[in-house]
């Protein structure tokens, strides 16, 4: 029995000290790989199409807007392609990106935009917080928050 327990603790104690040399997020690929799908989803929100934004999204996507309103991945993508959610232009400013682990990563910037919702004229400054997630060896965007910047 006491062999079994010191056993258990030299085995705990070498797997410990191998995930403390682990480096803690990804590396510079892993970012840029973010920040690339960051870009298409960008480009498909402005021009988009169902499978352009189907492949960038997660099925288990929660798309918050600044209003409140929370999107699946049907209803994002559904109002992008019917209008109601038109973006005119997007520009992206600020953005930090932090690989959390091999799966995971948060995005954050800046977005101002041309809107044209339902038909309506107008302009958006947001704050956005994106969770990122790896699926299939590819980004996708689990969840999505926006908050807007003060007047």
């Amino acid at each position: 029995m006491l062999i079994k327990k010191l056993f258990l603790i030299a085995a705990s104690a070498i797997v410990f000290t191998g995930c403390a040399m682990m480096p803690a997020g990804g590396g510079a690929s892993d970012q840029a790989s973010v920040a690339a799908a960051a870009e298409r989803l960008r480009i498909a929100m402005v021009d988009p199409t169902a499978a352009a934004l189907g492949a960038l999204v997660a099925d288990d996507l929660s798309y918050g807007h600044s209003g409140g309103k929370v999107d699946t991945k049907a209803s994002f993508i559904s109002d992008l392609l019917d209008g109601k959610s038109d973006f005119v232009t997007i520009t992206l400013t600020e953005q930090t990106i932090k690989v959390v682990d091999a799966n995971t990563a948060i995005v954050r910037h800046s977005l101002a935009a041309d809107t044209n919702d339902s038909g309506k004229p107008g302009k958006v400054a947001l704050k956005i917080l994106g969770v990122w997630q790896k699926q299939g060896g590819n980004w996708k965007l689990l969840a999505r928050q926006a908050v807007r910047l003060p007047a």
